[in-house]
């Protein structure tokens, strides 16, 4: 998988927040404009819908999920993204993940991480 990380000055709790809150998403995903979900939280399984900027609706699914560490999806039935964060002193580190096959993605995930670090410290 292809990475882009970034040291954030704000505990661990509040990153995972902002990733795993929809209405935030599209704050920080140049791909999002708006989601949905289909139950009340990001968990194994979970399902809902998000709408690209250009208006397309895509269907994703929790593929993975380890509480306030990590989630990954499958977008359209397609793996994509894996979005974690790691505690580090007071502090923690904010990581997305490409598959191996979307290198061409690593400038968003990189624009992402670096919106989700101004996020979490304002």
């Amino acid at each position: 998988m292809w990475t882009r990380s970034r040291d954030v000055d704000a505990p661990a709790d509040t990153v995972w927040r902002i990733l795993t809150d929809l209405d935030a998403w599209p704050h920080w995903g140049l791909t999002v404009a708006r989601a949905e979900l289909d139950g009340t939280a990001i968990q194994l399984g979970a399902s809902g819908r998000l709408w690209t900027p250009v208006g397309i609706p895509l269907p994703f699914l929790i593929s993975s999920f380890d509480p306030g560490r990590m989630w990954a999806w499958d977008v359209a039935g397609v793996p994509a993204t894996r979005h974690g964060v790691e505690p580090r002193g007071a502090g923690c580190r904010v990581w997305m993940s490409a598959p191996t096959w979307a290198p061409g993605y690593l400038p968003v995930l990189e624009l992402a991480v670096r919106r989700i670090r101004r996020m979490a410290v304002r």
